[in-house]
């Protein structure tokens, strides 16, 4: 995790101070204050590496000029306390570029200042901190007052407001994370305090400059002692209690590297001696669990704390999947599906396989699903069914917009997952053995929330029903519960898209959700539903064109703007309602203050609930239209046909609702929905913006972002999914399930892939099935939808014989025709048609198991022969390997990186010793290499990080797949200059 560091001050006479003196040290500049007639000259000064003032529409460009600003502020001020100007600071991640981080600072500054009528006055610092690290950080100074052509007017007394810190504190917590995941930085920044974050340590203030040049002048600072003081006093209960360390850096991670560890620990502790006592005490705690490397080549380690958590997760999973005990009645399933066909809903056939599934006796349930697939109508269907056998059912979510969807689609009382926990800790409404607790979008709960869930429901003897899609957005917490629990106890999987009408659209969905996401952008931009614009400004001027064109022509129809931050949800909500304004359709605006600063609303205008408020029936993400506005009052007609009113004294957490952030789309459906894509998207959240339709989604894009839609397409494919310590193979002391049998985590996937072969899914009618492969980093890593025919799953030991008998009757038919090759002997028809066959019996087995096997021989010739002759287990243990990495992307990296790294070794030794044609043989396949990676656009994302193994310049910029291209083509080049040169 980044360093957090957000301060607000003001600059005032009480104080002594003087705004032109204060701005001359900020920029490093010498100015004159004509207030006291005295120059202030800090040209001395090191480490200011930017400076500029930023001016709001319509104020003079003669304050450009710093000397001239600072001084006009110091002429309007006449009090003799008065406050001259606001100081904001914040650190500046040091992960990012010199240029990353000015560009940063300037966009933060521009949206939450300068657009809100404030001139800013905008310092970049980089100081070296006692450690030797840079400290890059920013000081901001603001003005207090409106300013128009003829200068300062009037304080706002609203931007004093202490409202505004906490309000500021996050937005650039929410601005410093979007752009670090732009960038492919892995760090992060948490506005909240320690307290707030359960760290059991002391927040530390920072040493600000003054007190640092008093430091080095040997004079007493007390800001820095203090800082010291509560610094040394964390260091020594990290050192005391290392577990606080480990507790602090595993609540957002499940896993982390030393750097990690290192951040953390230097900041909280005072100077190298307790930092390397207090790492030595991390280091040497017997709660830090070594992982091995992960799938970049770096260590990773786990607390012991988040494996006993795992352990207990997975452990109550067990014991609720055991229990047979909430089986519905036939008659009462008959009785809710008669009721769902007389009101027009027949389940299809995966629905219904779902249906019985979740309704059959055992504890736990799990269901995963593609986004549109009528989850939520099967759990309708199951209510009645679960009542109807006497049970109670209750729903729960991680977020109220999500827990309200599950509501409205199934019909099940719901609730926020913290709301439940926060009865089940007073002792009311307590879960019993006739209790059935519905989760709805399980892949967002983190390990620990989703234990406690877990191992309460257990301890009552209800039955848990998980049900999500691992492939969309992921737990804000640590782990990744729901894909692990569906990895290790099967799920019934429901993969027919019903949200989209478009055949074409629905295999765009399954596309997304399967991690091919450059498949359905080409579908989409076939169609004209892809639009670039020369700048991200343009492409939202085109998106809301094109919405307020949509809008007219559809009134009726539901629709909504989607993108990834909060600022560009503020940009285009603006446009949006600036079309409405322009075309007459609201009425009279009123300014109201609301939780993010003033607002202007009107009757007619699209607004968004904020916060979850039971009294107005409202969960954070509700959508609604104002009826009618006054500045203290407002009542609103919900999406749903519900009324709310209310005091905005009372509740304040509206804004406007053209447009939303991705996260708060989950769970949504409309007829149409408008993307714009930003940097900082990924696969997670691409498949979540471009599923929310019926009809039709326009995804816009600015070429300043993405210079093509092949740059588009990586980077919205990009896999961010969290891990869990178990995916790990050294995470022995979990005593997990496969460790237990002695299976190691590589081979994990490929067990998966066996299990699902032998149908672990009894009753699977028409498309219904057990996820196929267990992809350590997502549930539908490789999963490819296919016709699927009902039959019926032969006994696991005949299954396990049928795998063998083809196995050996492909190498057969291999170690056939690699005799007739080897006399220069043509192969015959009768071994051609055998081929056939055998390849005919692999297919057979499973979608995929042919490639596997013949992946598996090519890279082990020596396993043909054994297979032939009836000794098939080490050619489908490989096959099973090949499976695990077909379906990771982090396995299948390191085997490119070993792979380049064997023909680059080869290559050389050859053009040492002057093989020319050899060479060039060999550069041509590291040239088929790279271009493999078009392919495989996240293998791609990842070798970003191994440019050095590759033999990439580290401060490479093009992708990965060209420089790979060029280093190949310089080895043909050479080979052909060797030629030459003789």
């Amino acid at each position: 995790m980044a360093i957090y560091h957000f301060s607000v001050q003001v600059i005032g006479r009480k104080a002594g101070r003087s705004a032109v003196s204060a701005a001359a040290y900020r920029a490093g500049q010498r100015l004159h204050d004509e207030r006291l007639d005295r120059t202030h000259d800090f040209r001395a000064r090191s480490g200011v590496e930017h400076s500029e003032i930023l001016l709001p529409e319509g104020a003079p460009e003669r304050f450009l000029d710093r000397e001239q600003l600072w001084n006009e502020v110091e002429a309007v001020e006449v009090r003799k306390d008065a406050q001259l100007a606001r100081e904001v600071e914040f650190a500046i991640p040091r992960e990012m570029t010199r240029a990353d981080g000015i560009e940063l600072a300037r966009d933060f500054v521009q949206t939450e200042f300068v657009d809100r009528g404030m001139i800013a006055d905008l310092n970049v610092h980089c100081d070296i901190g006692v450690d030797g690290q840079p400290k890059p950080h920013a000081h901001v100074m603001l003005t207090l007052r409106e300013v128009g052509e003829d200068g300062f007017g009037a304080k706002v007394r609203e931007w004093n407001e202490h409202a505004n810190v906490g309000l500021w504190r996050e937005r650039w917590e929410t601005h410093v994370n979007a752009r670090l995941a732009e960038l492919d930085i892995d760090a992060r920044i948490d506005h909240r305090s320690l307290e707030a974050q359960g760290i059991d340590l002391e927040p530390q203030a920072k040493i600000g400059a003054p007190a640092q040049r008093m430091e080095r002048q040997g004079q007493l600072a007390d800001r820095a002692e203090i800082h010291r003081e509560i610094a040394r006093e964390n260091g020594a209960r990290i050192i005391a209690n290392p577990r606080l360390a480990l507790d602090a850096i595993t609540h957002s991670q499940a896993t982390f590297t030393t750097r990690d560890m290192a951040m953390f620990v230097h900041r909280h502790s005072d100077g190298a001696e307790q930092f390397n006592a207090a790492m030595s005490a991390v280091r040497g705690s017997p709660d830090l669990i070594a992982l091995g490397k992960d799938g970049l080549g770096q260590e990773r380690f786990t607390s012991r704390e988040m494996i006993e958590t795992e352990q207990r997760l997975s452990q109550a999973a067990e014991l609720m999947a055991q229990r047979e005990r909430h089986r519905v009645p036939a008659s009462d399933r008959d009785g809710a599906l008669a009721r769902a066909g007389q009101r027009g809903l027949d389940l299809s056939g995966e629905q219904r396989a779902a249906f019985e599934h979740v309704t059959d006796r055992q504890g736990l349930s799990v269901v995963v699903g593609y986004a549109g697939t009528g989850k939520s109508a099967m759990l309708g269907v199951a209510r009645e069914a679960w009542e109807d056998a006497g049970l109670n059912v209750r729903g729960a979510a991680l977020s109220g917009i999500a827990a309200e969807g599950l509501e409205n689609g199934s019909g099940i009382a719901s609730r926020t997952i913290a709301s439940l926990e926060l009865q089940w800790s007073q002792g009311r409404d307590l879960p019993t053995s006739r209790d059935v607790l519905v989760i709805d979008e399980a892949g967002m709960v983190g390990t620990r929330q989703m234990e406690r869930v877990l191992t309460h429901a257990q301890e009552a003897g209800a039955k848990v029903v998980l049900v999500g899609d691992a492939s969309q957005l992921q737990a804000i917490e640590a782990g990744a519960a729901f894909r692990s629990i569906a990895e290790r106890h099967g799920a019934i999987e429901i993969g027919e898209v019903r949200r989209q009408h478009a055949d074409w659209q629905r295999e765009a969905t399954r596309q997304l959700a399967t991690g091919r996401t450059a498949e359905a952008l080409r579908g989409y931009e076939g169609r004209g539903m892809v639009h670039a614009a020369p700048t991200r400004e343009t492409a939202r001027d085109e998106l809301v064109e094109r919405w307020d064109r949509e809008r007219r022509a559809e009134p009726g129809a539901s629709r909504i703007i989607l993108t990834h931050t909060n600022d560009e949800v503020r940009s285009l909500n603006d446009q949006a309602r600036g079309r409405l304004r322009v075309a007459g359709e609201l009425g009279a605006e009123v300014t109201v203050r609301t939780e993010r600063g003033e607002r202007s609303f009107a009757p007619g205008d699209r607004v968004m609930f904020l916060r979850n408020e039971r009294s107005l029936g409202v969960k954070n993400g509700t959508l609604g239209e104002v009826e009618r506005v006054s500045p203290g009052r407002m009542a609103v007609r919900l999406d749903d046909g519900r009324s709310a009113a209310f005091d905005v004294k009372d509740y304040a957490h509206v804004d406007h609702g053209y447009a939303a952030t991705i996260h708060k789309a989950q769970g949504m459906t409309v007829n149409r929905a408008h993307v714009l894509a930003t940097p900082g998207m990924d696969r997670h959240s691409s498949y979540v913006a471009l599923s929310r339709h019926r009809d039709g989604v326009q995804l816009h894009y600015g070429r300043d972002d993405f210079r093509d839609t092949d740059r588009l397409a990586r980077v919205l494919a990009r896999e961010r999914a969290k891990d869990m310590a178990s995916d790990y193979a050294r995470a022995d002391p979990a005593r997990t399930y496969a460790e237990r049998r002695g299976i190691t985590v590589r081979e994990r996937a490929a067990e998966h892939l066996s299990r699902a072969s032998r149908g672990i899914i009894r009753k699977a009618p028409e498309k219904a099935r057990s996820i196929p492969s267990a992809s350590l980093r997502g549930a539908f890593a490789n999963f490819r939808p296919k016709p699927y025919t009902p039959e019926v799953a032969p006994p696991p030991q005949s299954r396990e014989a049928d795998v063998r008998r083809a196995v050996e009757r492909y190498a057969r038919v291999l170690d056939d025709i690699g005799c007739m090759r080897v006399q220069h002997l043509p192969v015959l028809p009768h071994q051609r048609e055998a081929l056939d066959r055998a390849r005919a019996g692999l297919d057979a087995i499973g979608p995929q198991a042919r490639a596997d096997l013949q992946s598996a021989f090519e890279r082990r010739p020596d396993l043909v022969g054994p297979a032939a002759r009836g000794n098939s287990q080490a050619a489908i243990r490989a096959m099973q390997i090949e499976a695990g990495i077909r379906t990771d992307p982090f396995q299948r990296a390191d085997r490119f990186v070993e792979g380049w790294q064997r023909l680059q070794r080869q290559r050389d030794m050859l053009l040492r010793g002057d093989n020319r044609e050899p060479a060039r043989k060999v550069a041509s396949d590291m040239g088929m290499m790279a271009k493999s990676l078009e392919r495989d656009p996240q293998v791609e994302s990842l070798l970003r990080d191994r440019k050095r193994a590759l033999g990439i310049d580290m401060h490479a910029v093009r992708p990965i797949g060209r420089e790979l291209m060029d280093i190949a083509a310089l080895g043909r080049e050479r080979s052909r200059g060797l030629e030459i040169g003789m």
